[in-house]
């Protein structure tokens, strides 16, 4: 039995939830709150259904055999994701990255993260429909209410110039830890 998979998702004043089952292919939920919507389809071995406890709206997941090791799988993963579509609608999620290096800076340009990060030209990084960028001195703020297409595209952003073991230059998420390396002038002098 799925342990994260049982628990009912509690759901928020001012979020709705809508279900709709297309013949057999596939479960469809869309979730409705301030922050914008989102909508998930599933395999319909999960069952999605909008159930009343305690006077207040709530989601609950089911699968028909809990023993099957890819429905229980199946059960925990449908329930994570519907309870971060919940989260993101009124919360919603951010990502932060480091640059580090002398020269390194990024601005935002409209839908665009502009980085100057060593290359003989600018790289510019296209943010997706929901999602906002900020930068305040050296920190990116990557911030929406689709937690993987935040993380999507702070990883994208991250990938331009991730950060490298002899230095530490590049662009890492804050609070990321860079094993650094020893160079060929401290190996030497430790000799």
């Amino acid at each position: 039995m799925s342990r994260i998979g049982k628990k009912p998702i509690i759901l928020p004043a001012g979020v709705t939830a809508e279900v709709r089952a297309e013949g057999g292919k596939s479960t469809q939920v869309t979730v409705k709150g301030p922050k914008g919507a989102l909508t998930h389809a599933f395999d319909p071995r999960a069952a999605v259904e909008v159930t009343d406890r305690d006077g207040a709206k709530a989601l609950a997941v089911r699968v028909a055999h809990e023993e099957e090791p890819f429905e229980r799988s199946l059960w925990g993963t449908v329930r994570a994701v519907l309870a971060n579509a919940v989260t993101g609608v009124t919360q919603g999620f951010s990502t932060s990255l480091e640059i580090n290096g002398v020269g390194y800076r990024a601005t935002v340009q409209g839908r665009k993260v502009v980085l100057v990060v060593g290359f003989s030209h600018d790289v510019e990084v296209d943010l997706p429909q929901g999602v906002e960028a900020k930068v305040e001195k050296n920190v990116i703020t990557v911030a929406g209410f689709d937690r993987q297409l935040v993380g999507e595209t702070a990883a994208r952003i991250r990938a331009v110039r991730p950060p490298e073991p002899y230095l530490g230059k590049g662009i890492k998420y804050v609070g990321e830890i860079v094993r650094r390396k020893a160079g060929k002038a401290a190996g030497k002098a430790a000799a």
